[in-house]
């Protein structure tokens, strides 16, 4: 009882202790995230106070609850005018970052360790990705358009089913000893497509029931409960249920724009989305989730050896470096240079890469326990250097390093404008009058 009772308290400093966070984040640009991952590995891997084990099988389904109420909460914020500005840019970073990581991620493992050649991709797959667990609720603490946030929280998300879905099958190519690029190229398209036709419909058969359940009395739940079952469906057919929980989310939220009147209310005064209410609800839900998901991260963590830190740190900086060029080749000049820099920063690796990274261990690939230690540190290095970067572009001018690095002597392979600004400079007269044209007359010398 006394050890329950420790329990409980201890929750509730935790939520006291997030809102703290947040608002040393405000004041200082220091991630709350970091803080929250820092108390994980404290009370688990530092102090031993517990440990995922103990929480048996309601761990990861926690983990699966809170990835699906980030992304969902996330979709009901991002407008359609806006996913079409960055779904370009999304769907060009997300490949070219994934696969130019994972390629020369297992290039430099199979140089500094002795796994073999398909194990070292393995690790690069795994570590390939970002996490949209993270990226989503630490961008949107930012001063960023809202261009960025969708790019990231689109890219990231795009990212985790290419993780999933490379990782398992490169495993399975492990064991089987065959391995069919047409059969992954396959299954990716098939996940994404499957994935955005359940979201979408299952948000279209929602919109027509919340008609009704608004008239329920504490129904506000139903909501979420609904995006757990489209979830639980795509999944279970294979395909990706975190998609279809983003999907649903931003279907749902321009349900309203939407010109269909069949998702219509026949008396025009009832909303056919979410009310105003409704979306606050969520997104507190959403800031407590987050909290225990960060904590719950950190105490997932183990401690390894100096040799395999200073093999995680090379790991890890090769992937900010390969992001750089990789967001200019994507991106180019269409966003301002501080956003761009934070896209370039954005670089974190979740707890998906620390659930898969025991998957190759369990499966019986040889090396399985260094995969998994090595994307152990991976996954807080990139964590602590990507809280430390965004805190440095947010709060000084370090963002003008990153300008430096993204000149326009970098090649644009996608032709691509260089800048917008000179354009809008030689216009600039039929603006404001410079000069002589402001007073109406030339200066006689």
């Amino acid at each position: 009882m006394q050890d329950t009772a420790s329990t409980i308290a201890f929750v509730g400093i935790l939520v006291f202790l997030a809102h703290l966070f947040t608002s040393i984040f405000q004041r200082t640009k220091i991630p709350d995230v970091l803080f929250l991952v820092i108390i994980g590995v404290c009370v688990g891997p530092v102090l031993g106070l517990t440990s995922p084990d103990l929480f048996g099988a309601v761990g990861p389904v926690f983990t699966i609850i809170t990835l699906i109420i980030i992304l969902f909460e996330s979709g009901l914020t991002l407008k359609l005018n806006t996913i079409r500005s960055a779904l370009g840019g999304a769907m060009t970073l997300a490949p070219l970052t994934y696969f130019t990581t994972m390629g020369i991620v297992a290039g430099i493992t199979l140089w500094l360790t002795d796994l073999e050649v398909l194990p070292a991709f393995i690790l690069g797959a795994i570590v390939g990705s970002t996490s949209e667990a993270i990226i989503i609720p630490l961008v949107r603490q930012l001063r960023v358009r809202e261009e960025t946030t969708t790019l990231l929280s689109l890219e990231s998300s795009v990212n985790d089913v290419f993780s999933i879905i490379i990782t398992v099958t490169l495993v399975e190519a492990y064991v089987i000893g065959k391995f069919e690029v047409a059969s992954v190229s396959g299954d990716l398209i098939a996940s994404f497509i499957v994935a955005i036709i359940f979201g979408i419909i299952g948000a279209f058969i929602w919109s027509i029931l919340l008609n009704r359940i608004h008239a329920i009395k504490n129904a506000m739940f139903t909501t979420p409960a609904f995006v757990f079952v489209i979830f639980g469906i795509v999944e279970t057919l294979g395909f990706s249920g975190a998609i279809a929980a983003l999907v649903f989310g931003v279907t749902l939220g321009n349900i309203e724009s939407i010109n269909l009147s069949i998702f219509r209310p026949s008396n025009g005064k009832e909303p056919v989305g979410l009310t105003e209410t409704e979306r606050i609800f969520f997104s507190e839900v959403a800031f407590l989730l987050k909290t225990f998901f960060f904590v719950y991260l950190g105490l997932s963590l183990e401690f390894i050896s100096t040799e395999l830190i200073i093999i995680s740190v090379v790991l890890t900086m090769i992937a900010f470096i390969i992001r750089i060029p990789a967001t200019r080749l994507s991106l180019g000049q269409s966003l301002p240079l501080k956003d761009t820099s934070i896209v370039a920063a954005m670089v974190p690796k979740g707890l998906a890469a620390v659930v898969l990274a025991s998957f190759p261990l369990q499966q019986g690939v040889l090396g399985g326990e260094l995969i998994q230690n090595l994307t152990y540190g991976v996954v807080l290095l990139s964590i602590v250097i990507t809280s430390f970067l965004v805190m440095l572009i947010d709060k000084t001018k370090f963002y003008e390093i990153y300008g430096w690095l993204f000149s326009p002597s970098l090649p644009d392979i996608f032709g691509r404008k260089k800048s917008q600004e000179k354009e809008s400079l030689s216009n600039s007269d039929d603006i404001v009058p410079a000069g002589p044209k402001l007073f109406g007359k030339a200066r006689e010398e």
